[in-house]
């Protein structure tokens, strides 16, 4: 008789690339795994694909587990629907929101947590940003309490927590991080 550890099915480490636009298909197939299980994305975009892969990127990576895209994360300069970079101002006596990156389109598939994947996906984009002289931020909404717990144990600062108005008649509560000055990568 064979006893299988609860992770056999588990065999190889997850690893990290660049995402391509290859990649895209299978990034909102478990995007959508995700949204089902967690409601990430608040807001299902019209477009996924076009979602994931917004302009002004300064890069996308996603991890990859037995074969298979296990999470995605997309750093990019700040938006209009982005707070963090203007709190992150506001907090340090005249820098400029634009000496910051948005971590975002962060999500790990349900069958790949537990493994590092979120770490791995933040270091390289906080490894990324801090090559490009800039300090990494994001948002994240309140109802997301795993991805505050996996910032918080990084050691991401919490900044504020503002309203923000997604659609006539929603309001949600945004929590603001900012990655302390030189953590590095896990």
């Amino acid at each position: 008789m064979t006893h299988r550890s609860p992770d056999a099915t588990h065999t190889a480490a997850p690893s990290i690339r660049d995402r391509t636009g290859d990649d895209l298909e299978e990034c909102v197939r478990v995007l959508g795994e995700v949204h089902r299980s967690d409601g990430y994305p608040v807001n299902w975009p019209e477009d996924p694909a076009g979602w994931l892969s917004r302009g002004s990127e300064l890069g996308a990576w996603i991890v990859e587990a037995d074969g298979r895209v296990a999470g995605h994360v997309s750093l990019a300069p700040g938006g209009p629907d982005d707070v963090a970079p203007g709190v992150w101002s506001e907090h340090g006596a005249g820098r400029a929101p634009d000496r910051t990156a948005v971590l975002g389109r962060l999500f790990v598939a349900p069958r790949a947590r537990g493994r590092g994947v979120g770490a791995l996906l933040i270091g390289r984009a906080v490894e990324r940003a801090r090559h490009a002289g800039l300090h990494p931020v994001l948002d994240v909404v309140s109802t997301d309490t795993a991805a505050m717990a996996l910032y918080e144990r990084l050691g991401w600062q919490p900044m504020a927590t503002v309203q923000r108005q997604w659609t006539p008649g929603r309001t949600v509560t945004v929590h603001c991080y900012g990655a302390p000055p030189g953590v590095p990568a896990p």
